[in-house]
């Protein structure tokens, strides 16, 4: 290239996103042997001198596209495709009274990178420092060895959870999670499941077997959709034994459906999944616990047992707790989840991290499909505790004396009841149900619901007397 040609290069500059503006060029091309250093005043002087106030337009009108750094000049709003580059002003052209158009250039391309970098992480894909702590699934060791299937149960049964909220007259009422279990093509409508605590309105006493709660049906229910918007429920029925409540809620798009899991076991990873005020998902680590329910509670519950703040090696017992007063939970109504993402439960969030498990919950589903708006339970005016859940030396103490190591033992007979009348027993031991054995509660609740649900097969009513033997 000859010396025409290397002179014409060096006062146009680089042509990459951080270009300098030709003075900058001119100062590169400086004779070494300059009277001037560099950086002395001389120099300075003397560069104003040579740009007369007509190229200094001309330098603010070449420099201006460069200055917008995103290369969209023709147009103010962003486009994914547009690149965005920060502008760049060589140091002795920031004077404002020697070079006015070329500094207000710079500062107008400035604010407008600015504008466009604030759009650009406003994409979901650029989150902003995270308003909620991370889950569990995260940065919590213990659980690597389970963490990528898990994740995957987690976000499959996330799409069927929702969040509602109840209010009378105006005042909030409650509010809670539950999950989608049926939705129609044709009517665009869908059922949800949630607790009966949405439209509790009164709970005067723990003792869950008084029934001396009070349900509000004619409470405003709202669906908190996953899209961000909401829509109304309107109440189909709701059962105060199990907790359980129905809602049918107008919604366009098909939504997801859970699946049941068809067994759940003690010590069995679980994740309790709910969701926050603002739609967060929340995830919350634990196993399940079996044991026996305390007199008020009732005997169709399992327990979530958790580690605290999700956080802490559950190598150490005093890690975990299943209860506790101050342990706030936020998913009432929310699922229990196994690692395949299949329900095996229903949040219940009474005194104990309870939750009604998936083979109580789908029976009952099932009698509400069946029947509509009825699931019917066989009252036995007795309540029991598992010898299953005992200390083994006690076990082994009744099984060396008496041989017996299975069974439920009442613990209560209520008064005037049949079972008073037949002459049944605190301490007695039940071995067996209409010819089964029987050894835990919940087991015995789900041959409560399938007796029931044979007697309404057979014809028969409800509130009618039934026969069982034990």
């Amino acid at each position: 290239m000859d010396e025409s040609h290397r002179g014409k290069a060096a006062e146009e500059g680089d042509s990459g996103p951080h270009s300098r503006a030709p003075g900058a060029a001119k100062k590169r091309d400086s004779s070494p042997d300059s009277e001037a250093s560099p950086g002395s005043e001389t120099e300075r002087e003397a560069k104003k001198k040579r740009i007369s106030p007509g190229e200094e337009m001309e330098l603010a009108q070449l420099a201006r596209p460069e200055m917008r750094g995103a290369g969209d000049d023709h147009q103010d709003e962003f486009t994914p495709k547009s690149p965005i580059s920060m502008p760049y002003i060589p140091d002795e052209l920031k004077d404002p009274t020697a070079y006015p158009a070329t500094l207000a250039a710079f500062e107008e391309a400035e604010v407008k990178y600015n504008a466009k970098l604030r759009r650009r992480y406003r994409l979901f894909s650029l989150p902003r420092e995270p308003e909620v702590a991370p889950s569990c699934l995260v940065h919590q060791r213990h659980l690597l060895p389970i963490r990528e299937p898990a994740k995957k149960a987690v976000l499959r049964a996330a799409k069927s959870i929702v969040r509602l909220s109840s209010s009378v007259d105006g005042k909030p009422l409650a509010s809670c999670c539950g999950l989608w279990i049926d939705w129609e093509k044709e009517s665009k409508t869908g059922i949800v499941l949630t607790t009966a605590h949405l439209i509790r309105s009164k709970h005067p006493t723990q003792n869950h077997w008084e029934g001396t709660d009070e349900y509000n049906t004619k409470s405003n229910v709202i669906v908190h959709l996953l899209d961000g918007t909401t829509a109304d429920a309107h109440y189909l029925y709701h059962q105060e034994h199990y907790d359980l409540a129905f809602f049918k809620v107008r919604v366009v798009e098909q939504v997801e459906l859970p699946l049941f899991s068809d067994s759940v076991h003690c010590g069995q990873d679980v994740f309790r999944l709910g969701r926050d005020d603002h739609m967060n998902l929340r995830i919350t680590h634990g196993r399940v616990e079996d044991r026996n329910p305390v007199i008020y509670e009732r005997h169709h519950y399992m327990y979530f047992l958790h580690q605290k703040n999700d956080c802490l090696s559950h190598q150490k017992k005093d890690n975990y707790i299943s209860h506790e007063k101050n342990d706030e939970c936020d998913d009432d109504g929310g699922s229990v989840i196994d690692l395949d993402g299949k329900v095996s439960g229903l949040v219940n969030k009474n005194l104990e991290n309870s939750f009604v498990p998936s083979c109580i919950l789908d029976k009952c589903v099932d009698l509400w499909r069946k029947f509509r708006c009825c699931i019917p339970r066989l009252h036995l005016g007795m309540k029991f505790s598992s010898i299953k859940f005992l200390d083994p030396i006690q076990i082994e103490n009744m099984w060396r004396m008496y041989k017996i190591e299975d069974g439920l033992i009442v613990k209560e007979v209520s008064k005037e009841s049949h079972a008073e009348k037949l002459g049944i027993c605190i301490g007695d031991i039940i071995e067996r149900f209409n010819g089964e054995r029987v050894s835990t509660t919940v087991e015995l609740e789900n041959m409560l619901l399938d007796r029931c649900r044979d007697h309404l097969d057979q014809g028969g009513q409800l509130n009618e007397k039934i026969d069982v033997s034990i």
